[in-house]
């Protein structure tokens, strides 16, 4: 079984904690709209199928001579409504955008509401129908005030007063996303589970593993990596968040790949065997910048820093817990047979080096992806 999900594991991209994803930013100004839709070239095609000659490669050409497109899809997969009357957006140029994890088109969009808006209604609908994955980021501001949300395709169209943002909204919308970023982060899935593989049995001389422990020194260990790896992980984040320090995407990315890497890497090899918390805690510090990295694409609301920012961090406490809840029992059940310690141990540890390397030499440009 955890051959099998290796196996699966081989065929994730290298922004293993990326997906599907468009960013919406607009400006009310009054009754005038204004703002900015990006959406992945690869996202695009798949709606709009814009790629005209068939190469899998979508071009800025294209896009410019199907504009009708566009304009279609607009129309189809967002709708902005003020009261019971709908305000009118429209398409006024498309450029290309380089983001980190690829290239996006970016749509310049304006509108005009009937009347003042006290509100704003935003029914958004991108690729739900073929992708349930898909999450658009919406930065809503009006005059001082900033509005932050995710929007999935469980959420009926959602409406924003455009005076004071509601703190429950924005705590739900912050929580859930951070679960839904641990679970689709396969990086840092993989470095909790290779911390993990060696907690259910004992080290004897170098790398050989013996032994299966009484579940509660497992236990201990457990929450010692776990509370070390939590305590790195938010600091980085918060003083990320808060721009009081920051590192380069890329960098933060490749490091969190090679801090996989060595961790199973120390499985195989030992050179640290006591205080392995110490190494979670190290590392954790080098993920929490990974973490910052998507909160940055999603922005903290102004007044409510502090609280989006705790909700963003308990939601990925809460979907980290819950991966734990699944993996220790296993490991836990699997660690008395002779197979886990000749087999399984090693052969996880090897295909997540391998993994996390291949990750590692995308991030950082030595492999082109």
């Amino acid at each position: 079984m955890l051959a099998m999900a290796l196996l699966l594991l081989l065929c994730a991209p290298s922004w293993a904690h990326r997906s599907s994803e468009a960013f919406l930013t607009l400006q009310a100004d009054g009754r005038n709209l204004s703002g900015h839709w990006e959406i992945a070239l690869t996202d695009l095609d798949v709606v709009s199928g814009l790629d005209s000659n068939g190469d899998r490669i979508l071009s800025w050409g294209e896009i410019r001579r199907q504009r009708h497109r566009l304009d279609a899809l607009l129309a189809e997969s967002l709708r902005i409504r003020s009261a019971a009357q709908e305000c009118p957006v429209a398409l006024v140029d498309v450029l290309i955008n380089d983001r980190l994890d690829g290239r996006y088109a970016w749509l310049e969009l304006s509108g005009r509401c009937p009347q003042m808006p006290e509100s704003l209604s935003i029914d958004y609908r991108l690729l739900f129908d073929i992708n349930p994955a898909h999450r658009g980021f919406l930065v809503l501001r009006s005059g001082a005030t900033t509005h932050s949300a995710v929007l999935g395709p469980d959420q009926a169209p959602a409406t924003w007063a455009l005076d004071s943002p509601s703190p429950w909204r924005q705590f739900r919308d912050y929580f859930r996303e951070g679960v839904h970023h641990i679970w689709i982060g396969v990086d840092h899935v993989l470095f909790l589970l290779t911390l993990l593989l060696p907690c259910v049995l004992v080290r004897r001389a170098g790398p050989v593993w013996q032994g299966a422990p009484a579940f509660a020194p497992v236990l201990r260990d457990v929450v010692a990596l776990v509370t070390a790896f939590t305590a790195g992980h938010s600091i980085t984040l918060s003083l990320a968040a808060l721009d009081v320090l920051r590192i380069p995407i890329a960098l933060a990315e490749s490091l969190i790949a090679l801090s996989v890497a060595v961790a199973a890497l120390n499985n195989l090899w030992p050179v640290v065997t006591r205080r392995r918390w110490l190494v979670a805690f190290a590392f954790g510090l080098v993920h929490g910048f990974g973490f910052a990295s998507v909160l940055s694409e999603l922005g903290l609301p102004s007044g409510g820093r502090l609280l989006a920012l705790c909700a963003f961090n308990l939601g990925i406490e809460t979907g980290q817990l819950a991966i734990l809840a699944g993996m220790l029992p296993l490991l836990y059940g699997l660690r008395q047979f002779r197979l886990y310690r000749a087999l399984i141990l090693p052969l996880a540890s090897v295909g997540i080096t391998l993994l996390a390397g291949l990750w590692f030499a995308q991030r950082s440009g030595l492999l082109m992806a």
